[in-house]
């Protein structure tokens, strides 16, 4: 299959499953016309100028990251810039937004692009990196869990029921008919990679991958700054937590909730970072189900209107900050060189 082909059907995919999940997201809400009313007026008395604090306590959190990613690629010799590391931060935010996990793919290969390091090094130091943020993310569980246990344990129940649906036939039989497809297209990919020996090609490139995505994960073990790191790691969890915080204000159900609110909806609003493109639909759900179940007061509209208002102020700041980014790279390269 041709490989721009491929690439505008997963973009199709994905672009439409997060659009769903955002119909999906909204749809009880709006068969309610109570809660419809109340959304609608939560969205029209929102506070849009606490987007101004936000915007640099996130934007803040990604330059952040970026100075933490130097600190992971420097054993291996090379001496990056931190504007080049930050706009392949940025671009990668943006292009995550479009296609699940590309965005780790291109701030790779821009970085390995323009300071001259081998992608599959730098690869290296982005999975060891994704673990660091996985142990972190455990981590804010487990405050979480010290401060709001019955919140926590009330929402996970919830995330389960809303990932597993409501099983019926149909959908039975679509996954059936999807699962065979994803078969008969694997066995017709290897049996012409066997007719045209590619394998041998494709060996050798993988053994150079893991080589150098091995070389990127021993890399961590040799650390310069340690604790600079490890205060890098978690200043960016505490930008995270301030800025879902700053965030309840924005609507004036959620205005005066504490930081032990925050953190639970940080929890498993970072759930709905990973599991849809960008966060769409399942990030507002999160944060609605989270505290509907700490302060049943709050009507579900209300925490909807919240979670949908800090979902779209992350995802502005990431495409506007991404775009400038994307046009600053050529220009910063440019004039370096």
């Amino acid at each position: 299959m041709n490989k721009t082909l491929a690439n505008s059907i997963k973009y199709i995919f994905f672009l439409g499953l997060g659009l769903f999940l955002l119909w999906l997201s909204f749809h009880n809400i709006r068969s309610n016309p109570e809660q419809w009313k109340e959304f609608k007026q939560s969205l029209s008395t929102a506070n849009y100028v606490l987007f101004i604090p936000v915007f640099f306590i996130l934007v803040l959190s990604h330059i952040v990251r970026a100075l933490r990613w130097r600190i992971l690629i420097e054993p291996m010799g090379y001496k990056i810039s931190t504007p080049n590391t930050f706009f392949a931060v940025m671009i990668g935010y943006m292009a995550n937004m479009a296609v699940p996990r590309l965005g780790e793919v291109l701030k790779c290969t821009l970085l390995a692009r323009y300071e001259k390091v081998p992608a599959e090094k730098i690869i290296g130091t982005m999975v060891a990196e994704r673990a660091i943020d996985a142990l972190s993310l455990g981590i804010v569980f487990l405050l979480a869990l010290v401060f709001q246990f019955n919140v926590v344990i009330a929402a996970y129940h919830e995330l389960q029921i809303l990932m597993a649906g409501k099983p019926n036939e149909s959908m039975s039989q679509t996954k059936l008919i999807i699962l065979l497809s994803i078969v008969i297209v694997f066995l017709l990919i290897t049996i012409w990679m066997f007719v045209t020996k590619r394998f041998q090609k494709i060996f050798t490139a993988i053994k150079k991958i893991i080589k150098g995505v091995w070389e990127g994960l021993i890399s961590t073990t040799k650390l310069r700054q340690k604790k600079l790191f490890f205060l890098y790691s978690f200043l960016i969890w505490f930008l995270y937590l301030s800025g879902t915080w700053i965030g309840f204000y924005a609507t004036k159900g959620t205005v005066g909730l504490g930081i032990d609110a925050a953190l639970s909806c940080l929890a498993f609003a970072s759930i709905g970072m990973i599991i849809t493109p960008g966060g769409i639909g399942a990030y507002a759900a999160l944060i609605a189900i989270t505290l509907s179940l700490q302060i049943p007061s709050i009507p579900n509209a209300i925490g909807y209107a919240n979670g949908t208002l800090q979902w779209f102020a992350q995802c502005i700041i990431v495409l506007v900050v991404g775009f400038i980014c994307m046009a600053l790279l050529p220009w910063y390269n440019k004039k370096k060189a």
